[in-house]
């Protein structure tokens, strides 16, 4: 590939398709795969993303909001598109562009029953989540019995799935807690089932449920950043590989004395002699401005160069004191050898949003 000349993103397809494979692996035959592309396929690109896995034959694919499976649709994407988050306001473009509703609480389920009948939909497929302990959108289990009677008042809806999602999948200290979820959502599916003449598939594994919990993978199973080569723990790391690299070049490059000062607010003061490069990205392209002063790292001539001072909107400063490099070099803020997930660490958050941070102004480029 050859060297960055501006600040750009490039996608590695092959790497998308070895994790897709590899996560795969870990499924029986009958499994169904949803791979999660919302947010732009966690920063990169959702368009490519969701074509490329397309070809690849995934059984579905899942979003936050609506405007998100619009766009896909508008891209030539005819998979099933299932909505994690939508708003009522937007039921009526769901149905229009063949999207799939999570329903989560008594108002959506009411609401889009609603607007399915005076759009005379006939067994439209929606999928009921139920929270099972990570409190954040879902139905209880004692809801069983109401949503089964709005069903059976109605023709307009079907079920297509029942869901729900693990909080701690990725975490052995919290096994018991994730079999406890593990137990209750089974307990909730045959309820429902004992209810109905039909039998909604059943999903709850993200990525880390995936490889740690076979015993829930069910008729489907979503994955997310795993399909963007992160596994939640060192071991299944070295079995995935970062699809995106983030790398720009050096545009200044300053030699600044003892007591000089780097950046807005002074918030750098060079201790001796030192040298320092000027990039091309900042906090409007998501580096934010908790990588500042000390606080994360670029990598030049395969050396770590540390940002200095505050991030800038549209630029960052780093030391390059110890390294010997040009106007022009290339810099590589994270690859599949300097993750982004050690970037993340070392401003305590994780490479789910440092990932997902990235600007859409950012450059795209596809390796196939």
């Amino acid at each position: 590939m050859p060297k960055a000349q501006e600040t750009v993103l490039e996608i590695d397809l092959k790497a998308l398709k070895h994790n897709f494979e590899y996560l795969q692996s870990k499924l029986d035959s009958s499994t169904k795969f949803l791979a999660v592309v919302k947010a732009f396929a966690y920063g990169s690109d959702a368009v490519e993303i969701a074509k490329y896995l397309q070809d690849l034959q995934v059984d579905y694919f899942a979003v936050a909001y609506v405007n998100e499976g619009v766009a896909l649709r508008d891209a030539g994407i005819t998979k099933p598109i299932l909505v994690l988050h939508p708003q009522p306001i937007h039921f009526k473009t769901i149905i229009e562009r063949c999207l799939e509703p999570s329903l989560y609480n008594a108002k959506v389920l009411n609401e889009f029953i609603s607007v399915a009948e005076k759009e005379n939909q006939n067994n439209y497929p929606v999928h009921i989540k139920f929270n099972t302990g990570l409190n954040r959108l879902g139905f209880w289990e004692n809801d069983v019995d109401y949503i089964i009677s709005k069903l059976q008042n109605t023709q307009s809806v079907i079920v297509k799935s029942l869901f729900s999602h693990l909080a701690a999948s990725e975490d052995e200290n919290e096994k018991e807690f994730t079999l406890n979820q593990i137990s209750r959502f089974k307990k909730i599916a045959e309820a429902f089932f004992s209810k109905v003449n039909y039998r909604p598939w059943l999903h709850m594994t993200n990525t880390s449920g995936i490889l740690n919990y076979p015993e829930a993978h069910f008729d489907m199973v979503r994955s997310g950043i795993g399909l963007y080569g992160f596994g939640n723990s060192d071991k299944e790391n070295k079995n995935l590989k970062p699809i995106a690299s983030l790398k720009s070049i050096i545009s200044q490059i300053h030699m600044i004395e003892k007591g000089e000062s780097v950046g807005y607010n002074r918030a750098y003061k060079a201790l001796g002699f030192e040298k320092t490069a000027t990039i091309p990205l900042g906090h409007a392209d998501g580096i934010g401005r908790q990588y500042g002063n000390g606080k994360g790292f670029v990598t030049i001539k395969g050396k770590h160069a540390y940002i200095i001072g505050n991030v800038c909107m549209d630029m960052i400063m780093v030391n390059i004191t110890d390294i010997d490099c040009k106007e022009g070099d290339e810099v590589v803020v994270f690859d599949s050898y300097s993750s982004a997930e050690a970037l993340a660490q070392t401003a305590n958050t994780i490479s789910y949003e440092l990932i997902t941070s990235i600007s859409q102004r950012v450059k795209r480029v596809f390796l196939k």
